[in-house]
């Protein structure tokens, strides 16, 4: 079984596929999933060819076969994954393996669709439609599955999970990350380490996107965080355009070479993606066949993420914002019972503002269903902020759903060391992924003594080894009690916290303020003890992060333990002290400018509803709506601000513009929209993340888009362009076989409407590509191509 080799053994993949079939005749536009029926003999040929290069695993040709694209072609989902499979393996049958063990992999890759709440796919039908392709692919004697060239957490947390509940399959998932390490969505490298090994794969890497040497930056930061036996799929360079044909810029001995550094580095798992050939991997293969394999090493971090950040709980103490919770709080309970997300939505704002790590959920009430608000305030949560959240109940189904939907590796809490609570909540970190919080009270309760609690912290950590939950994915609660209650409660915490540290060498958590129930003056007592609990090993404080003396422990703790790197978080938060008398001054609100920055609609559709009425609406779209856009895509450009906050920005945008138009209509002003543009995905390619998102920040600045779908023929685009007589066409291609359309369109307009320009996109582009066949503009990004739309109609 491939499983006793992985990582013990170097492993070879085979390389592309779609590049081999256009060189077979595949036409542009082509779907390459119905040559499996229509031209088995050349699928047949390239997978043998393969082997006979030395691949141990071949992918099957199903890289776009799922429901959500076959169902309502011309064959059935199942006869084209079926046929596939069986391809590959007399492909092993008829190829010449030395004797090898060879083995076929169900290829599974991306949807083309963004999921909810970014776009309109929800999670659960994404789930479904990989959950099909699997099972299909099991049934047909595929030996594992292959998720790849993913761009999203959340969808391939879709996919994991359709593979590992509904087949007995092993599971390898690699990603497709920019030179920057970062997804398109804004994940990071620790990010997709966390969720992935809390999901449970066998093996991750990244494949696609960046050549050899390009990846070599990202498979290190992998390397540094990852346990797991990890893959590495590059393709052969760069994409460029001789002679009508697309051709890539690494040979295959240059490839081989790079790939054995790569082995070097620590991948055990190697091949090849876009424009690679049976000549890259036989090179590669024998190149790299006898190099020792370096055993993956056990990694100790204990790292909670969401879609797009990381947060390692390790020397450094972290912040756990507190608010998002009913207890004590008043209006809190009350937006519970109004479903008043927004309210909810702006606690988690100013906390992340006053420097929260993480953000606490909990929103138990006795008369809501919890279920459903946690999935709605969670889901809500990750719209607005990229920080990650720690799920906070003790009902098993909400703390389920909110696993399920989550985008990340949550905090959980909590587990106690009653048995009923960890046979109920260990299965959902076993399956889900998670940092559990373990509680230092079981059936007799809270003991009275550190020992005590150290005795319950032990019984948790050993329980929860049981289902192969590593200590590092475990944070214990010692539990601070009040001390006007029990005069001895924070000593006994605080010896509780150093015996825990010092016995098991797990992280630590508290919710501090605890500590000082039923006294006056508590933010005396809550930092004076933060500060004494951060001392005794304290790894995260769970607490207001705008009490401002808090913070000061805090950061002061920091600067003088040298967590702080020349005390440069100190001074930026305490340098201009004098001038503010040495108090911070609370924000009276948001101004619009912010709320659209920050992605919170419902009020920027209130503020804007109150403003419309004192100010024009030219003026308030001038002052307060473009800027807002430009500072986010401006951060988008920089890498400091990510996918989700883009397009959660645009559409508070448009929320603010929907009541400026509506004020206009009714002054008889209506601003007229600016110069139509046409967006396209080209013939073949169902992949329409990128036009949607460049489609959103168009119409946010005012273009009128003419959205011509998906998989859209030349001539369609063409006879459009003429008769609406547009000056700028859009087209984005995803797919490398889809490229040859993109050309074919740009030739066709340029004979049929001379003056109109064309911008094109997509993850299989570059500038020189562009160049190559005849575009325009190329746009790296969504806000390149509202830059280029501006030049072109001289906004």
């Amino acid at each position: 079984m491939i499983l006793d080799r992985l990582g013990k053994e170097l492993l070879f993949f085979d390389g592309g596929m779609g590049t081999l079939l256009q060189e077979k005749g595949l036409k542009p536009g082509e779907l390459p999933e119905n040559w499996n029926i229509e031209h088995t003999e050349e699928v047949l040929d390239i997978h043998r060819q393969y082997f006979e290069a030395g691949s141990d695993i071949v992918l099957t040709n199903t890289f776009g076969a799922n429901a959500l694209k076959f169902h309502g072609s011309q064959y059935e989902l199942e006869d084209i994954i079926t046929a596939a499979v069986v391809n590959a393996k007399e492909g092993a049958n008829f190829g010449v393996h030395d004797g090898r063990e060879v083995y076929v992999a169900l290829d599974i890759g991306p949807t083309g669709k963004l999921l909810k709440p970014l776009g309109d796919l929800s999670f659960e039908e994404a789930y479904d439609a990989f959950k099909e392709a699997a099972v299909y692919g099991e049934a047909a004697g595929a030996d594992l599955i292959h998720i790849e060239t993913m761009s999203d957490t959340y969808e391939i947390k879709a996919a994991v999970l359709a593979a590992k509940e509904n087949t007995s399959l092993p599971v390898f998932a690699t990603m497709i990350f920019d030179e920057k390490g970062k997804l398109l969505t804004g994940g990071d490298v620790p990010s997709v380490v966390a969720l992935l090994e809390g999901l449970r794969v066998d093996a991750l890497g990244i494949n696609c996107g960046l050549g050899p040497e390009q990846m070599m930056p990202v498979l290190e930061e992998i390397m540094r965080y990852t346990s797991l036996p990890v893959i590495v799929k590059p393709n052969a360079g760069l994409p460029k355009q001789r002679d009508g044909k697309t051709w890539y810029d690494v040979e295959p001995e240059a490839f081989a070479e790079a790939m054995e550094n790569i082995v070097k580095k620590g991948a055990c798992v190697i091949g090849g993606c876009c424009g690679t050939t049976p000549a890259h991997i036989l090179r590669m293969t024998k190149r790299c066949r006898d190099l020792p394999v370096k055993a993956p090493v056990p990694k100790t971090d204990t790292i909670v993420s969401s879609y797009g950040k990381a947060v390692v709980i390790g020397e450094k103490p972290v912040i756990i914002g507190e608010r998002i919770n009913p207890t004590g709080k008043k209006k809190f309970r009350q937006a519970l019972k109004e479903h008043d997300l927004d309210y909810i939505l702006k606690e988690a704002v100013t906390q992340q503002d006053k420097g929260a790590h993480i953000l606490d959920v909990n929103v138990g009430l006795p008369d809501i269903d919890e279920k459903e608000m946690m999935m709605d305030v969670v889901s809500s949560l990750q719209s607005i902020t990229s920080l990650p959240l720690q799920i906070d109940t003790v009902n098993a189904e909400a703390m389920e759903a909110a696993m399920r939907l989550y985008n990340g590796k949550p905090m959980i809490n909590s587990v106690n060391g009653k048995q009923e609570s960890m046979d109920q909540v260990f299965p959902l970190i076993q399956k889900y992924g998670g940092v559990v919080v373990g509680l230092t009270l079981d059936e007799n309760g809270i003991p009275d003594t550190a020992e005590g609690r150290l005795a319950i912290a032990g019984k948790i950590i050993r329980e929860a080894k049981k289902y192969g939950i590593e200590a590092k994915n475990i944070v214990i609660d010692v539990l601070a009690m009040t001390i006007s209650s029990d005069p001895e409660g924070a000593k006994t915490t605080l010896e509780a916290l150093e015996l825990v540290r010092k016995t098991y060498g797990v992280r630590t958590v508290l919710g501090v303020s605890n500590i000082s129930f039923g006294l006056p003056y508590r933010p005396a007592v809550n930092s004076n003890f933060f500060t004494m609990a951060m001392q005794k090993g304290l790894s995260a404080g769970i607490i207001n992060p705008s009490s401002e003396e808090m913070m000061r422990s805090y950061y002061s703790y920091c600067a003088l333990m040298n967590y702080d790197k020349n005390c440069e978080e100190y001074i930026r938060q305490y340098g201009n002290i004098s001038a503010a008398s040495g108090a911070a001054s609370e924000v009276s609100g948001l101004t619009l400018k912010q709320t659209i920055e920050k992605g919170l609609k419902e009020e920027a559709h209130l503020l804007t509803a109150r403003m419309v009425e004192e100010k024009q609406p030219l003026s308030i779209i001038d002052e307060e709506l473009i800027p807002a856009l430009d500072q986010v895509g401006k951060g988008f450009e920089k890498g400091t601000v990510f996918l989700p906050q883009l397009l959660m920005s645009a559409d508070a945008a448009k929320e603010a513009f929907a009541v400026l138009k509506d004020k206009m209509a009714a002054e008889g002003k209506e601003k007229e929209k600016k110069a139509k543009i046409i967006l396209a995905t080209v013939k073949g390619d169902i992949h329409d993340i990128g036009k949607n998102i460049v489609k959103v920040l168009l119409e946010n600045y005012g273009f009128d888009i003419i959205d011509m779908g998906k998989d859209v023929p030349p001539e369609e685009i063409v006879e459009k362009a003429v008769e609406q007589n547009i000056r700028l066409v859009g087209l984005s291609a995803l797919m490398t076989t889809t490229v040859g359309s993109m050309e074919e369109t740009i030739k066709q307009l340029r004979k049929a409407k001379p003056d109109c320009k064309v911008m094109v996109g997509g993850a299989v582009l570059n500038q020189e590509y562009a160049d190559m066949i005849g575009a325009d503009f190329y746009g790296k990004d969504a806000m390149q191509s509202v830059y280029y739309a501006q030049e072109l109609f001289g906004e």
